[in-house]
């Protein structure tokens, strides 16, 4: 699959490049997102490099669609669908996202996933979406239940990182859901 850019009112997502490297590695040393994702800690140029590679390899072979968030030309975050899935009656895949700690609060990550989100079940044929998170990680929550994402419950130790494991909150999403926000529990 090629790599495809998504615009919004505010924001172009478009695929990282080498050119992006320095942004990441600057954003991934804030200590809150190796905290709730799977980003390596020291997080170095070389991870960067790395993962730029990875997400243009997983374009080519479609098991996962990752974007840059850029707002005025700067990156400020990542998103993707990852763990795509393609199935007779509609795939699936796992919607992921970071946001680099000036651009917090402005809502570009429910921006941004809601032009994914659309994309996903439109152009991939996606029948649900799933967004799990380290139990604790409230702001995730909050932005997946503004998305209209459903609480589905705790996945005991079911997450793994270089942390270990850790116990997860799992959420999902229909593509005939209404996107509504809902009441969580945990929230």
């Amino acid at each position: 699959m090629l790599p495809v850019t998504l615009t919004t009112d505010r924001l172009i997502l478009s695929i990282p490049t080498a050119a992006d490297a320095e942004a990441i590695e600057l954003a991934c040393q804030d200590p809150e997102i190796p905290r709730w994702t799977t980003v390596p800690s020291p997080y170095t140029r070389r991870d960067a490099e790395d993962f730029v590679a990875h997400v243009g390899r997983s374009w080519i072979d479609a098991s996962e669609t990752v974007w840059g968030i850029r707002h005025d030309d700067a990156l400020v975050g990542m998103i993707g669908l990852h763990d795509i899935t393609e199935h007779p009656f509609g795939g699936h895949a796992e919607l992921g996202f970071w946001i680099a700690e000036p651009a917090r609060g402005k809502g570009y990550i429910v921006e941004a996933a809601r032009a994914v989100i659309d994309w996903g079940f439109a152009e991939l044929g996606l029948a649900r979406i799933r967004w799990q998170a380290v139990a604790g990680n409230v702001p995730s929550a909050r932005t997946a239940r503004a998305l209209g994402f459903r609480y589905e419950g705790l996945q005991r130790q079911a997450l793994t990182s270089q942390r270990g494991r850790d116990d997860g909150w799992i959420a999902g999403l229909l593509a005939t859901d209404d996107r509504s926000p809902a009441l969580w529990p945990v929230l």
